[in-house]
């Protein structure tokens, strides 16, 4: 059977109307090339310029989800294609709207026991220094609703949380300061129950933003993350750990910290994670001997409802 038959007519969601539109137009182009390379009969579907209903109308079989942020990381476009009983890649409605929540998602994993930062919810009326004195500095003001560090800053004094609030307020109504956790950046993907290599980051100046993330060679990126081999299988465990208690599936990445004694910290879970020539997930697949078109098939194999 030709990838063709097997799959039938897949609609690649790219583009969007978030603040991450730049960056899903690339990952999904990536991801587009990929599938025709290997004979799907793959088509491109920006929901910011096509109602998500031509979906059915045009019969496609499938749904290869690689919007980033809100309106197709959060469950929304999720719950749309269930309604339509298409199936997509990726989390499910509950998940995805979960995840896409970096406060909801921090207080499920301190209930479930699992390690992440310290973190205070902040607002016009917020007490700046009395967040500093629960957190220390620095700390990490963001919004609770964005990915690919979009409306973040990195604090040093506290002369600067207003300010840094009023940034993310831009983005979100609600806004998130986490504890800064002195350490390695670690990044997991994972692929069905599989957790690939892990990826440890060193960033300029420890500031892993927007621009070196997607525009700049300037971030060095060591994978295998260079752990002992029991290490990584602990953190390993520890990634499908709080994956499955957020109800995940299909793919995504957890990202880490690990401080110098070797405590780990769940910082957030991304269920789109990026595909573009910076990304990570094909970075690490690339590790564990899968090509950038065998991860695509197998993301869109795992294809379900439900």
């Amino acid at each position: 059977m030709s990838a063709a038959e097997r799959f039938g007519k897949v609609a690649v969601l790219l583009g969007g109307a978030s603040a991450e539109r730049e960056v899903s137009l690339m990952s999904g182009n990536a991801v587009l090339a990929a599938l025709r390379a290997a004979g799907v009969d793959a088509h491109p579907f920006d929901p910011a310029e096509r109602d998500l209903h031509l979906l059915k109308e045009e019969a496609y079989s499938r749904a290869f989800i690689v919007l980033h942020g809100r309106g197709g990381e959060d469950g929304t476009v999720q719950g749309m294609l269930e309604l339509m009983r298409i199936p997509y890649t990726g989390s499910g409605v509950m998940a995805s709207a979960i995840a896409m929540d970096k406060w909801r998602t921090k207080m499920i994993w301190a209930a479930s026991g699992l390690p992440t930062p310290r973190y205070a919810l902040l607002d016009a009326g917020t007490d700046w220094a009395a967040v500093v004195a629960e957190l220390g500095l620095p700390i990490f003001v963001k919004p609770v609703h964005e990915g690919s560090s979009m409306g973040a800053t990195k604090v040093t004094g506290v002369d600067q949380l207003r300010p840094a609030w009023e940034l993310a307020a831009r983005y979100d109504e609600l806004v998130i300061a986490e504890e800064f956790v002195v350490g390695a950046e670690l990044t997991a993907p994972f692929l069905g129950d599989r957790v690939l290599p892990m990826i440890r980051i060193e960033a300029p100046g420890g500031n892993y933003d927007y621009q070196h993330k997607y525009f700049t060679d300037d971030t060095k990126y060591h994978c295998p993350a260079g752990l002992p081999a029991d290490q990584e299988q602990v953190l390993q465990a520890l990634v499908r750990k709080c994956a499955r208690v957020l109800g995940c599936r299909g793919w995504g990445r957890a990202d880490l910290m690990l401080t110098e004694d070797g405590r780990p910290f769940l910082l957030e879970m991304n269920t789109a994670p990026g595909m573009t020539s910076h990304s990570l997930v094909p970075m690490s697949a690339r590790a564990a001997g899968m090509s950038f078109e065998a991860l695509c098939l197998a993301i869109l194999e795992d294809a379900r409802l439900g």
